[in-house]
């Protein structure tokens, strides 16, 4: 079967600023670092290694910002995804003070990278995470005073349900924890910015050009249908597409379906009142949503994540009830992109970092399982930072968090995930 080498029918892709392709890669190449993957891992490794002076390969199977990076739903939230003081036992406490701090130093990273090479991606700050039960909510001044303890420099505060109106029109919530440290963006446009400006430093980017084969060896050579590239190093960028090409890393990460849709251009008084501050919010469910106003007023929302496989017929159809119990004064309102992809998940739900110990001289980032906007860009400049001096302590912390293959091999690993995350909603169902 052949590839789908183009953009996914998206909001994004509808209203990307730059979209203009790269050539295929057509020839032999050699290079002090190949990166495989253009999405956000990729693209970044790449703009930090030419940064540092290297020579850099970048070979993208389809089209820059093709998958998750370029489809999910902007929304730049700090943290890693994952409550870390579990890994202690792994890093020890400095570690996992390391962890918290990159989860917030990596949004300021993704800002300065916007400022700094002129990306227009439509980035507002703020954000809100909402509590969908009393319990949630009282957790929230947890998480508060770890952020003071870390020397948090960006607002929080805590909003009752009394006062939730102020943020989102909606009586699905019993609080919320507003961050004005996070925010949203249009994330086609900021990874598209991001290889112009990797481009404009050396980095040689190839689109449609699938690598088929590695050969390993104190160099590595990767093979496409018509060139082949010689390099020092490696990067796998390639997170839930990275399929056969690697098995001893596919097996640990999870392709699982996420879905989104944007409606029509609201009327503008109708677009504040569901936001009156523009800000992007999720929810706590373990299948939770997600959602924030465009540039244009649409209301993008998503979530529903699947682990079957098996992606819905109709994702308007089907997510349409999602947005309406949270926002039914939206029953008569059109959507008019819907569109869906396939995130990383890790069983820890931890990211992937690190070197392949058979291969040293391959690296990897991957399983960002849903947090993947600012942490691609720490990753990124870890392994940067391992290829280039040789040694990167930050990624020595990462990898010293263990990961588990998923169980039931390539055929069962995605029904046996679905069962259990089915266990955990009808938990979650029943209170």
């Amino acid at each position: 079967m052949p590839l789908n080498t183009q953009h996914t029918a998206s909001y994004y892709a509808a209203t990307a600023r730059d979209a203009a392709p790269y050539p295929s890669l057509d020839g032999d190449l050699t290079a002090d670092v190949c990166v495989v993957g253009g999405g956000l891992t990729g693209v970044n490794t790449a703009l930090e290694l030419a940064e540092r002076g290297l020579s850099v390969v970048l070979l993208e199977g389809r089209r820059i910002g093709w998958g998750a990076s370029g489809r999910n739903g902007g929304q730049l939230i700090r943290g890693i995804g994952h409550d870390v003081s579990g890994f202690a036992r792994h890093v020890g406490q400095d570690g996992v003070r390391y962890l918290k701090q990159a989860g917030i130093d990596s949004v300021a990273l993704v800002a300065n990278r916007i400022a700094r090479h002129d990306i227009a991606c439509d980035l507002r700050w703020g954000f809100c995470e909402l509590a969908n039960t009393p319990a949630q909510f009282a957790a929230f001044k947890d998480e508060q005073d770890d952020l003071a303890a870390l020397g948090y420099r960006h607002e929080t505060r805590l909003v009752g349900a009394a006062q939730l109106h102020e943020i989102v029109a909606s009586d699905q919530y019993a609080g919320g924890l507003v961050d004005m440290g996070s925010g949203h963006l249009h994330p086609l446009d900021l990874v598209q910015g991001e290889a112009r400006a990797a481009h404009s430093l050396g980095v040689q980017i190839f689109e449609q050009s699938p690598v088929l084969r590695i050969e390993h060896g104190p160099s590595v050579t990767l093979h496409t249908a018509r060139g082949k590239v010689r390099a020092s190093s490696l990067v796998l960028g390639c997170n839930a597409h990275l399929d056969e090409l690697e098995p001893r890393l596919s097996g640990k990460v999870l392709p699982a379906g996420s879905y989104v849709v944007a409606t029509e251009p609201l009327p503008e008084a109708l677009a504040s009142s569901l936001i009156p501050q523009n800000m992007a919010l999720c929810d706590q469910k373990v299948g939770l949503d997600y959602y924030r106003l465009t540039a244009d007023r649409r209301l993008l929302f998503g979530g529903a994540c699947h682990y079957s496989g098996r992606d819905p017929k109709d994702i308007a159809g089907y997510m349409r009830p999602k947005v309406l119990k949270v926002f039914p004064q939206l029953a008569s309102v059109r959507i008019d992109y819907q569109w869906g992809g396939m995130i990383g998940i890790t069983a820890n739900r931890f990211p992937q970092v690190g070197r392949l110990n058979q291969h040293p001289n391959v690296y990897y980032a991957q399983g960002y399982s849903g947090h993947g906007l600012n942490v691609t860009h720490w990753t990124a400049k870890l392994l940067a930072e391992s290829i280039a001096l040789g040694h990167s302590h930050g990624l020595d912390v990462f990898s010293a968090v263990p990961h588990l293959t998923f169980p039931g091999g390539k055929a069962l690993r995605s029904p046996l995930l679905a069962l259990g995350m089915l266990w955990y909603r009808l938990r979650e169902a029943l209170g």
